[in-house]
């Protein structure tokens, strides 16, 4: 079961979100997201459990919960499938369509 934790306190690391949820079962995975840049943490991060039934536990018991002095939100993680991407742009903030023919040997 894959795990959604919103409101994470930027201190908190990997290690730190795997220990608070394994006194409910065994996790696979734990990792909090970060800035490709910074690398200064995002603020959420997401828990794998290999039993459903711990991680339904885990959730319905930390969603809410204080932790590193901040309230988080617990859920089950959903797929990336149904969100719509973004756009992505290149290093002069053309979204891939071309220049369209104005000023285009200026670059």
């Amino acid at each position: 079961m894959n795990i959604f934790i919103a409101g994470l306190s930027f201190k908190v690391n990997d290690a730190d979100l795997a220990n608070l949820f394994e006194e409910y079962g065994t996790i696979s995975s734990a990792r909090v997201i970060t800035d490709r840049q910074t690398g200064r943490s995002k603020g959420y991060g997401f828990v794998e459990m290999d039993n459903e039934a711990a991680g339904e536990k885990a959730i319905s018991e930390l969603n809410g919960a204080e932790y590193d002095g901040r309230t988080i939100s617990v859920s089950e993680a959903r797929p990336k499938d149904g969100r719509p991407q973004q756009q992505r742009r290149d290093f002069r903030g053309n979204n891939n369509r071309g220049s369209g023919g104005y000023n285009r040997n200026r670059y």
